[in-house]
């Protein structure tokens, strides 16, 4: 591989772009974006070597789409039809049953790598990448027997090589684990925010109050509403059993703590920690 093709030069894709330029030097990484003045930031990080365009990717080896969910629907179709047939197509996404049904059919489905690194932070940008961000994470890859086995062994080994580790999913699994695990959390975290900041009209008393579990807690809610939306959309039915589940059980505790059950709170909690031994060793 040499002509690496990024669609999308943000938090994900320009941590991508610094890893496999970082790991190989000789590769020619190509930044395509709907904004010109996203392109020229992403040249000035030196998170890519040159501007491109879409029909640029009849050049590719690989091309790397990290945009919005809902973007990545309408586009992909596009992408297969440009890249080559010794070309390879990955995406980045957050959701994967809609992306991988949408290509489900198209004549070259064996040129496309389902994927989904879990890493990230609650920044977006160029300015947000990250040497490193995917060192030690899990990349989720969907229908990997779709692909073409020496296209997929090629970018299995890129993306090892920058230190992730790789599992295999099929897509409904994903989007159903990925709810419980990511969409709810961000869910949570918006409204949490929402709900102090609501309560609070006086920002100052909750700078001056706020410590750090606050902050870490709210952390999320700093997140792109341009990507988590289209995410929660095609996420619907999945995200809306995981809400139900949670709600109910911040109503029974809310009961609990109405009844004066302390002793049923503080066995909640005890329990609870268990999860801290699920986690361990995750940053």
């Amino acid at each position: 591989m040499k002509n690496i093709y990024a669609i999308g030069v943000g938090l994900i894709g320009g941590s991508l772009a610094l890893d496999i330029k970082k790991n190989n030097p000789e590769m020619i990484i190509h930044g395509i974006s709907r904004k010109e003045a996203t392109l020229d930031e992403a040249l000035a990080l030196n998170l890519i070597d040159e501007k491109a365009a879409l029909d640029d990717i009849k050049h590719a080896d690989l091309v790397i789409i990290s945009i919005p969910v809902d973007a990545t629907v309408k586009l992909l179709p596009t992408v297969l039809d440009l890249i080559p047939d010794t070309g390879l197509v990955v995406d980045a996404g957050s959701t994967k049953e809609a992306i991988c049904k949408v290509v489900e059919n198209h004549p070259k489905r064996r040129n496309f790598l389902a994927m989904h690194p879990i890493a990230g932070t609650e920044h977006s940008g160029p300015s947000a990448a990250i040497q490193g961000l995917f060192k030690g994470k899990t990349n989720i890859v969907c229908e990997v027997e779709k692909t073409t086995f020496k296209l997929q062994e090629k970018a299995l080994k890129l993306f090892t090589d920058i230190g992730m580790r790789i599992r295999y999913m099929n897509p409904v699994d994903h989007d159903k684990h990925i709810a419980y695990v990511s969409h709810l959390s961000h869910i949570s975290a918006f409204m949490l925010g929402k709900t102090v900041i609501e309560k609070e009209k006086n920002e100052r008393d909750i700078f001056d109050m706020a410590g750090s579990g606050f902050a870490s807690t709210v952390r999320l809610a700093k997140s792109s509403p341009e990507m988590w939306t289209p995410i929660f959309e095609q996420n619907k039915i999945n995200v809306v059993e995981t809400l139900e589940e949670y709600i109910n059980n911040l109503t029974q505790f809310k009961e609990l703590i109405k009844d004066d059950n302390f002793e049923a709170i503080f066995n909640e909690m005890k329990n609870t920690n268990h999860i801290k031994d699920i986690l361990n060793g995750i940053s």
